[in-house]
């Protein structure tokens, strides 16, 4: 009789045995990471992320220097053929330049010594000089100008101010009075070959438009080494496409870059899990796809526990000892603001018969 009572004893704590709850010691480990690449290269200015930062979606991570190009002489603006992620070879190739520059020296005169006053000093021409130009006809057009080119007995004349008629022949004078004496020659008004303009790289900002007014050292537009993806860009600085935690830094200030180097690799908060270690004896208390409860041991006066899944129980043992044999195992939860990698929690298995 005892012996029965005593069996039916055990049956009856071996349910209750079976369901009581079992905790183990975790901590929270990252469980994605990804890269932040460059969308374009050059040399980084600015970059003073370290790892262990927390970065948000669209937050800065760096600046690139941009190549500069500016204006190589006063004029107008015309035809401006690239646009702001355009690739500045594909443009050339199709038009020649990135745009245009219209000089203000409109108008080109060629010219030679052939007609010159006979003498010396009106038979050689100097680079640079101030020149005094009337139409040949009958002096109604005049003009002043610099030798730009001088070879041989022929140079070339860029007008400074004045207006004359295409294809109008002219006297050049190197005194403003136009005396026959100081003659240096004769020439034909022509137009003045407009500066073409280009880069490398891509076009990352447009600083002039079409028809606009520049001086010589105007900004005209910046450019970034490599495509641009998408024909896209809005400005030198690199935004996260992601949020999370920083893992590993690649770059620094100072740094070259190319399109598509790894600046630095992020933990996605998102996907953060709790790993915990469960001994071979433990197997049988917890299993893929059970709930859990998670309390983090950051803050005691926290009453409020985490709920998590079991998403995987390692078929391989970690211990290192032959003796006991211990699996990792990796529960999903939904992290908060306040949750950091690395922080200690305790898991707690749930008895589903008890909680419903």
């Amino acid at each position: 009789m005892k012996k029965f009572l005593l069996v039916a004893l055990i049956l009856m704590l071996v349910p209750a045995l079976a369901l009581a709850e079992t905790t183990f010691d975790g901590k929270v480990v990252a469980g994605e990471s990804v890269s932040v690449t460059a969308p374009f290269g050059g040399t980084v200015s600015s970059f003073r992320l370290r790892a262990g930062s927390l970065i948000g979606l669209g937050d800065k991570i760096a600046a690139i220097e941009t190549t500069k190009v500016y204006a190589s002489a006063d004029g107008t603006i015309a035809g401006v053929f690239a646009q702001p992620g355009d690739a500045i070879e594909n443009i050339t190739a199709r038009y020649g330049a990135v745009m245009y520059i219209v000089p203000d020296r409109k108008y080109s005169i060629s010219a030679d010594i052939e007609k010159a006053y006979n003498s010396s000093e009106t038979k050689y021409i100097n680079i640079g000089e101030t020149v005094y130009i009337t139409c040949a006809s009958d002096g109604a057009h005049t003009a002043e100008g610099v030798v730009t080119a001088a070879s041989g007995t022929t140079y070339t004349v860029e007008t400074t101010s004045g207006e004359l008629l295409m294809e109008e022949s002219v006297n050049i004078y190197r005194d403003a009075s136009r005396s026959t004496k100081t003659r240096v020659g004769k020439g034909t008004v022509g137009r003045t070959a407009e500066i073409a303009v280009n880069g490398s790289g891509s076009l990352l900002k447009l600083h002039v438009q079409d028809g606009q007014r520049v001086a010589r050292g105007d900004l005209l537009f910046e450019t970034v080494t490599g495509q641009v993806d998408g024909l896209f860009a809005t400005s030198n600085e690199i935004m996260s496409d992601v949020s999370g935690v920083v893992a590993s830094v690649n770059t620094s200030a100072g740094a070259t870059v190319n399109k598509g180097d790894t600046l630095l690799t992020v933990y996605t908060m998102d996907s953060a899990q709790i790993e915990i270690t469960v001994d071979e004896y433990d197997l049988t208390t917890i299993s893929e796809g059970d709930k859990v409860r998670i309390s983090f041991n950051y803050d005691e006066s926290k009453t409020e526990q985490v709920m998590g899944e079991v998403n995987m129980i390692s078929h391989v043992s970690s211990a290192e000892s032959t003796s006991d044999a211990s699996y990792l195992a990796y529960i999903d939860f939904t992290p908060d603001k306040d949750v950091r990698i690395g922080m200690t929690v305790v898991v707690t298995t749930i008895d589903e018969e008890t909680e419903e």
